[in-house]
C-alpha cells in the first residue's frame, strides 16, 4: 500500500504558490533555477520580528519591493520580471482549480489576484517612474525610447499576419493574458496618462511613412485598444499632440505631427516624394503593367482593397469609441474642425503638398466619414429633419459663410445674418418652426426686386449655439468630402488626361523619329516614356483604393443623396414650379454641396454597376428642378454638370435599365425635362468667364445629345412641339437662333481648317524640299499639322450633330424657322452650308479619309436638303422661296441643279430630289420677281433704308435708348442673339421697340406712290403699242 503525501498547511502552500510566483526566496536553499533571488536581508528582518521564514499575503509587497530594489546576480530587469510574475500567477491560477479543498483552493486564488494586482501596480509604477528600480547588475539602463509596454500590447493584439504579408508572431515578449486589460482597467488617470501618452507618441512614430503595404495593423490594433479604456480615451484627446497648436501649424504638419494624422496617412495614393511611404505600393505592386498578367495586377488590386478596408475599419471605431465618450466627443470634433481649416486649400486646383495634407489622408478621412454618417442614411432618410441649416450661418466650428454660395454673393451672405432679429430669445424648436415655414411659403413673399427671400435669418438661443451631432457630421462630411474623395476624383481624372497627353505625345516623336531622327528625339521619347510608367502606376493606385472598392462610392451616393433632399426640404419639397424668390438659407448654402453631388454621380455612372441599387429618382428631380433657374443656382457652369449627369445616364451609355425609367417614366421629367433643356442651351450663350464663347460648344454638345435621344420618346417629342408652339416667340426662338449661328460657325470653321490641312499635306508630301527644311521647324509643322487634325475632328462632330438637330426638328416643327425675324437667317444659312458642298471650291475639300476627322459631306448635303424640304413643306405663307432668293452672298440659282445631280449620284430618294428641284425653282421666281420690284421702286430714300441691313423697311420700330429706327425684323434677330441696343449698347428688349408709325405710313405710301408710277407708264406704254397696231393695221387696209 503506497504511502499518502502528507497534507500541507495552508500557509505552505501560500509560500510554495507565492515563491514560484516572484521567484525569491527567504531560505539559502541553493535552488537550481538561477532566476530566484536568495532575500537574505528580507529573511534576517522576518526572523528578528519572531516570524516564521513563509512567504504571505501579508509579505507580498514587502518582499517584491525588496527584489525589486536589491541588486542581484542574472536577475531580471524590473518590467521583464514584473510581467513575469503576472504570468506565473496566471499559471498558478489555472493550476489551483485542480486542488479538491475548497478552503484552500479559494485562499489561493485569493493570493493569486492580489499578486497579480501587486505586479501591475508596480509595473506602473515603474514605467511611471524608470529610475526607480535598478535594471541589474548585468542589464545596461535601457537607452530605448520606446515603451516596454508596447511589445506586450502588440502580442495581445496581433493576428498571425499583418500588412503586406509581415508576419507579427513571435514579436519579442509576448503578453500574459488579463494583463493589458488590468494595467488600464484599474489604474487612476494621473497615473496612466505619462504612459498613456509615451504609447500614443511610440504608436504615431511606428506608422510614419508606412504605406498601405506597411504594418499599420499591429499599431493600429493597439490604438484601438488603449482608446476602449476610459483613461486610453482621455489621455490621447489630453495629448499635446492632439491638435498641434503653433503659429506655423498647417495641413500637413497635422497629419505628420499628430496622434492620428500617421494614421491617417497610411494609403495606396501617391503622395509628395519627401513624405512618400514605404513599401512604394505602385512600384510593388503596379510597376510594368502592361506586361503582368491580369490574374497578377487583380490579385493586387483585392490586396490594397482589403487593407486599407482594415484601416478604415480601425480608425472607424477608434473615432466611433471616442464620439460616443461625452468627455471626449468634443475633441473630435474639434480635431476634425481643425483638420479641415487647416486644408481648405486642398479645394484649389493646384495644392501645394508641403501645406497641406495629402490626398491618402482626406480619403481615408472620406471613408471614415461616411462611416460615421451611416445611422442616418437610412432608405427614407428619417433624420434628415436634425441637419440644422443655422449651422452655416452660426456655427463657429467650421468657416462655411466664406464659401462661394449657391446664389448669394457673400455681401448679401453677410448681410442676412446681420439682420435684427426679434426671435432671438425663442427657443431652437420655435425657431426650427419658423424656419420651416419661412421655406415653404417664401414663394409667396417676394416684393421687392431682389429675387432672394427677404426672410430673417434664425440666431441661436442666448450663448453659443448648440447642435445635434447628426446636423455637425453632416456639415463636415460633406467638408471632407470635398477636399477629399472629390479632390481624388479630380486628380485622377487630370492623371487619366496627363497620362493621354504623353501617350498621344509619345505616338507624335515616334512619327517625327521616323521622319527625321535626331538624339534629342531619343532623349525625349525616353523621358516621355518614363513619364508614362509613373502616370500609370499612379492610375492604377488610385483605381486599387477608390475605383474597385465600390461600398466607398454606394456610401458617398446615400450621403449626396440626403444633401439633395435636404436641399430641397429648403424649399418646401419635390414640386414644380419652384418658389418665385429663392429663400435664404438655400441661396448661402456653399455651392461646393451640389457641385460634389453632381461629380460625384458622373464619376460613379462611368464605373459599371457603380449606380445598381442607388435611388437615383430623388437626384433626378433635383437636377430637373434646377438646371435651368438661374434664380436659385447662378453659375451655368454647375447647372451645365446637371446635363452632364443625365448624359451618363443614356440608355444608351448606362446600360442599366434603371437609368432608361428616370427618363421615360418620371414624372418631372416628362413634364420639364426638355424644356429646361432648351432655356439651359439659351441661357448657357453667356457664362461670364472669358471661355464662355468655347465653353458653350462642350456644354450644349451634351444638351443636343440629350435631346436627340429625348426626340425618340414619343412623350417628350410631343412635349418638345408643344413647347415650341407655346414658346415660338420665346425660348424655342433663341434655342432655334443660337443652334444655326453654332451650326454655321462650326462648320465654316472646320471647312477653312481643312484647306489649312490640305496646305499642310502638301507641304509635307514634297518630300524633297520638306527634308531640306530644318529639324525644328518640320517638327512644329508636324504638331500643328496633328492639332489642326483634332481641331477639325472636334469641330465637324459638333457642327454634325447641330446639322442633324435642324434636320430631324424641322421635319416636324416649322413656325419657328419661317417667322419673319428667322426666315432670312435659315435661308442663308442653308445656302451657306449648299455652296460649300456643290459649289466650286467642293474639290478643295476634298480629303484622302474624310471618316477621320467626322467629315461626311455625302450625309450632310443630304441632311441640308432635307431641312429644305420640311420648311418648303410647312410653308403655308409662301414666305421661304423669297428668303432663299434675297441671300445676296450664297444664292445661285445654278446650286440647286448642281446639287440635285449629286443627289442623284448618291442615291437620294427621287421625290426629295423633285421637291427641291421644284423649290429652287420657286426660289429662282422670286428673284426675279424681287428684282422687277427693286426696278419698280426706284431710288429708295435713305430714311426709308434698314440702317443696319439697308434693305426697305415695312415695320418700322424706334430703339428708345438711341432713338435710331430700324426695321422690326432686323432689330428682333439681332435681339435672340444679344440683348442690347447695336448703337449704344444699352439695355433693350422686344417689348421696349417704339413703333415709328409715321415713318411706316410714308414708306407704305411712298411703295404705292412708284407702283402707280410704274403702272402708269405700263399703262402708257401699252396704249402706245394699240395706237401703232392701229395705224399699221390702217397702212395695210389702204396699201
Amino acid at each position: 500500500m503506497a504511502t499518502q503525501k502528507p497534507l500541507r498547511s495552508t500557509e505552505a502552500v501560500e509560500d510554495f504558490i507565492l515563491r514560484k510566483i516572484f521567484l525569491v526566496s527567504l531560505v539559502d536553499s541553493m535552488e537550481d533555477d538561477s532566476r530566484i533571488v536568495y532575500l537574505e536581508m528580507t529573511a534576517a528582518e522576518i526572523l528578528s520580528e519572531d516570524k516564521p521564514l513563509l512567504l504571505s499575503r501579508d509579505l507580498m509587497e514587502r518582499i517584491l519591493i525588496d527584489r525589486l530594489s536589491g541588486q542581484f546576480p542574472s536577475a531580471e530587469p524590473p518590467f521583464p520580471y514584473l510581467v513575469g510574475c503576472y504570468r506565473r500567477a496566471h499559471e498558478e491560477g489555472k493550476n489551483i482549480t485542480s486542488r479538491k479543498d475548497k478552503t484552500i483552493r479559494s485562499e489561493m486564488e485569493s493570493v493569486v489576484r492580489q499578486a497579480k494586482k501587486l505586479a501591475v501596480s508596480y509595473c506602473r509604477i515603474h514605467l511611471g517612474n524608470p529610475d526607480m528600480f535598478p535594471n541589474g547588475e548585468n542589464n545596461p539602463p535601457n537607452k530605448t525610447t520606446t515603451s516596454p509596454l508596447l511589445p506586450l500590447i502588440y502580442s495581445e493584439v496581433s493576428s498571425s499576419i499583418d500588412g503586406f504579408g509581415v508576419s507579427s508572431s513571435g514579436v519579442g515578449l509576448t503578453c500574459p493574458p488579463g494583463f493589458i486589460e488590468e494595467f488600464f482597467r484599474d489604474s487612476d488617470y494621473d497615473s496612466s496618462e505619462p504612459i498613456l501618452k509615451g504609447l500614443y507618441e511610440d504608436l504615431r512614430g511606428s506608422v510614419l511613412k508606412v504605406s498601405a503595404l506597411g504594418n499599420f495593423q499591429q499599431p493600429l490594433r493597439a490604438l484601438l485598444m488603449l482608446v476602449s479604456f476610459p483613461n486610453g480615451a482621455k489621455a490621447l484627446v489630453n495629448h499635446p499632440w492632439w491638435v498641434p497648436k503653433g503659429t506655423y501649424v498647417n495641413g500637413r504638419v497635422i497629419e505628420m505631427t499628430s496622434i492620428l494624422g500617421p494614421f491617417f496617412h497610411v494609403s495606396a495614393l501617391p503622395d509628395h516624394t519627401i513624405f512618400k511611404s514605404e513599401p512604394d505600393v505602385g512600384q510593388q505592386c503596379f510597376s510594368e503593367a502592361s506586361t503582368r498578367r491580369p490574374a497578377d495586377l487583380l490579385s493586387s488590386f483585392t490586396t490594397i482593397k482589403t487593407v486599407m478596408n482594415n484601416l478604415y475599419d480601425g480608425l472607424g471605431e477608434v473615432l466611433l469609441i471616442l464620439l460616443k465618450n461625452t468627455d471626449t466627443r468634443e475633441s473630435v470634433l474639434e480635431y476634425l474642425a481643425e483638420v479641415i481649416k487647416k486644408n481648405s486649400s486642398r479645394a484649389h486646383l493646384q495644392v501645394d503638398p508641403l501645406s497641406c495634407a495629402s490626398s491618402g489622408m482626406f480619403n481615408n478621412l472620406s471613408v471614415v466619414m461616411l462611416r460615421l454618417c451611416e445611422p442616418f442614411l437610412d432608405t427614407n432618410l428619417t433624420k434628415r429633419d436634425k441637419i440644422d441649416p443655422k449651422y452655416v450661418f452660426h456655427g463657429t466650428r467650421l468657416d462655411l459663410r466664406s464659401l462661394t454660395a449657391l446664389h448669394a454673393s457673400s455681401e448679401e451672405v453677410t448681410a442676412w445674418i446681420n439682420k435684427d432679429n426679434p426671435s432671438d430669445k425663442k427657443s431652437d424648436d420655435e425657431n426650427r418652426i419658423l424656419q420651416s415655414q419661412e421655406a415653404t411659403s417664401s414663394g409667396n413673399n417676394a416684393g421687392g426686386p431682389t429675387l432672394l427671400s427677404n426672410a430673417r435669418p434664425m440666431s441661436s438661443c442666448s450663448g453659443k449655439p448648440k447642435y445635434s451631432f447628426i446636423c455637425e457630421c453632416f456639415f463636415m462630411t460633406a467638408r471632407v468630402l470635398n477636399l477629399g474623395l472629390l479632390k481624388a476624383f479630380s486628380d485622377f481624372k487630370h492623371l487619366v488626361q496627363d497620362l493621354s497627353r504623353c501617350e498621344d505625345t509619345l505616338s507624335t516623336l515616334k512619327a517625327m523619329k521616323g521622319q527625321a531622327p535626331s538624339p534629342q528625339l531619343e532623349l525625349d521619347i525616353a523621358r516621355i516614356e518614363k513619364e508614362i510608367e509613373s502616370y500609370t502606376q499612379e492610375k492604377l493606385c488610385y483605381e486599387a483604393q477608390i475605383l474597385r472598392d465600390g461600398a466607398i462610392l454606394q456610401r458617398a451616393l446615400s450621403f449626396y443623396r440626403l444633401m439633395v433632399v435636404w436641399l430641397v426640404d429648403l424649399l418646401g419639397g419635390f414640386k414644380m414650379p419652384l418658389p418665385s424668390s429663392c429663400p435664404m438659407e438655400f441661396a448661402c448654402m456653399p455651392e461646393h454641396f451640389v457641385e460634389d453631388a453632381m461629380e460625384l454621380i458622373i464619376f460613379a455612372s462611368r464605373i459599371p454597376r457603380a449606380l445598381d441599387g442607388v435611388l437615383l429618382d430623388d437626384f433626378m428631380n433635383f437636377i430637373i428642378m434646377f438646371m435651368a433657374s438661374p434664380n436659385f443656382i447662378r453659375n451655368p457652369y454647375l447647372r451645365a454638370k446637371m446635363v452632364e449627369v443625365l448624359n451618363c445616364w443614356m440608355p444608351n451609355r448606362s446600360g442599366s435599365s434603371v437609368t432608361t425609367s428616370l427618363f421615360e417614366g418620371h414624372a418631372l421629367s416628362l413634364e420639364y425635362l426638355v424644356r429646361n433643356l432648351l432655356k439651359l442651351y439659351v441661357d448657357i450663350e453667356f457664362t461670364g468667364s472669358h471661355t464662355q464663347f468655347y465653353d458653350k460648344f462642350n456644354i450644349r454638345h451634351n444638351i443636343a445629345e440629350l435631346l436627340e435621344y429625348l426626340w425618340q420618346v414619343p412623350s417628350h417629342r410631343n412635349a418638345w412641339r408643344q413647347i415650341a408652339r407655346e414658346e415660338e416667340k420665346g425660348v424655342y426662338l433663341n434655342f432655334l437662333n443660337f443652334l444655326i449661328n453654332d451650326s454655321i460657325y462650326l462648320l465654316d470653321e472646320s471647312l477653312n481648317k481643312i484647306l489649312e490641312l490640305k496646305e499642310l499635306e502638301a507641304e509635307m508630301a514634297n518630300t524633297t524640299e520638306w527634308e531640306q527644311r530644318p529639324a525644328q521647324e518640320r517638327q512644329e509643322r508636324t504638331r500643328l499639322f496633328h492639332s489642326q487634325e483634332n481641331i477639325i475632328r472636334i469641330d465637324m462632330k459638333l457642327a454634325n450633330e447641330d446639322v442633324g438637330m435642324l434636320e430631324f426638328t424641322s421635319e416636324q416643327i416649322t413656325v419657328p424657322f419661317l417667322l419673319p425675324e428667322m426666315v432670312e437667317r435659315v435661308a442663308s444659312m442653308l445656302n451657306y452650308f449648299l455652296l460649300q458642298l456643290v459649289g466650286p471650291q467642293r474639290r478643295a475639300l476634298s480629303l484622302k479619309d474624310p471618316e477621320k476627322y467626322e467629315f461626311r459631306p455625302k450625309q450632310l448635303l443630304k441632311q441640308i436638303v432635307h431641312i429644305y424640304i420640311h420648311l418648303a413643306r410647312g410653308d403655308k405663307e409662301k414666305v421661304f422661296p423669297a428668303a432663299i432668293s434675297r441671300d445676296g452672298r450664297s444664292y445661285n440659282e445654278q446650286l440647286f441643279t448642281a446639287a440635285a445631280d449629286v443627289l442623284r449620284r448618291i442615291g437620294e430618294d427621287g421625290r426629295v430630289i423633285q421637291e427641291f428641284i421644284e423649290l429652287g425653282g420657286k426660289a429662282k421666281i422670286a428673284a426675279s420677281e424681287a428684282k422687277d420690284a427693286e426696278a419698280a421702286l426706284g431710288e429708295i430714300p435713305d430714311e426709308f433704308l434698314d440702317p443696319i441691313q439697308y434693305t426697305l423697311m415695312k415695320d418700322p420700330v424706334i430703339l428708345p435708348s438711341s432713338r435710331i429706327t430700324v426695321d422690326r425684323p432686323v432689330i428682333q434677330r439681332h435681339l435672340l442673339s444679344d440683348a442690347t441696343d447695336p448703337f449704344n449698347r444699352s439695355q433693350l428688349t422686344q417689348d421696349m421697340l417704339i413703333p415709328n408709325v409715321e415713318l411706316k405710313a410714308r414708306i407704305e405710301e411712298f411703295i404705292r406712290s412708284q407702283e402707280s408710277k410704274k403702272h402708269g407708264e405700263g399703262v402708257n406704254m401699252q396704249n402706245t403699242k394699240t395706237t401703232m397696231q392701229t395705224v399699221n393695221e390702217k397702212m395695210t387696209l389702204i396699201d
